[in-house]
């Protein structure tokens, strides 16, 4: 239909907007502009979402806000979100500390990224190995093969329990 082919352009654009706002250091914008892409699942949006929240770049702080985002972004592949749920998983951030999950998502983010990005995530994942024991990093390794990308199709942030 004509009415849902505008409203798909329209959050393009939005996403594309907010991307470049951020992109400038415009956060405020950003936020404004991403945040109904990423209410109705557009990973990209989500992953900002994500890194205003743990900054407090043009949102005020919030762990939990950060958590909430970087989880639907990390669940759908955002590589940036799966580094950044790792961190959180470690410090216990927004989350309970859980070196087993910290774990699962910086070797996820590791896996998939490229150049610096990746070798930094897999030293972040080696400092998070080095509090578990050998048990608990086979039980992350097994999280991790495990894992598959599950793509949001128009789920509203207001269907979710935060």
């Amino acid at each position: 239909n004509a009415a849902d082919a505008v409203r798909v352009h329209v959050r393009v654009d939005r996403v594309h907007a907010g991307l470049a706002a951020f992109n400038r250091h415009d956060y405020v914008k950003a936020y404004r502009l991403l945040r109904l892409p990423a209410e109705t699942g557009n990973a990209a949006a989500q992953g900002v979402l994500c890194f205003l929240y743990t900054e407090g770049y043009g949102v005020p702080r919030s762990w939990r806000e950060a958590a909430f985002w970087c989880e639907r972004a990390a669940e759908q592949g955002n590589v940036q979100a799966q580094y950044m749920f790792g961190l959180l998983y470690n410090k216990g951030h927004g989350v309970p500390e859980n070196y087993i999950l910290a774990y699962k998502w910086l070797n996820l983010a590791a896996s998939r990224a490229s150049g610096p990005k990746k070798e930094y995530s897999f030293r972040m994942r080696d400092s998070v190995a080095t509090k578990m024991s050998p048990g608990q990093i086979e039980r992350a390794q097994a999280l991790s093969l495990a894992w598959r990308p599950a793509p949001e199709i128009g789920v509203s942030a207001y269907d979710r329990v935060r």
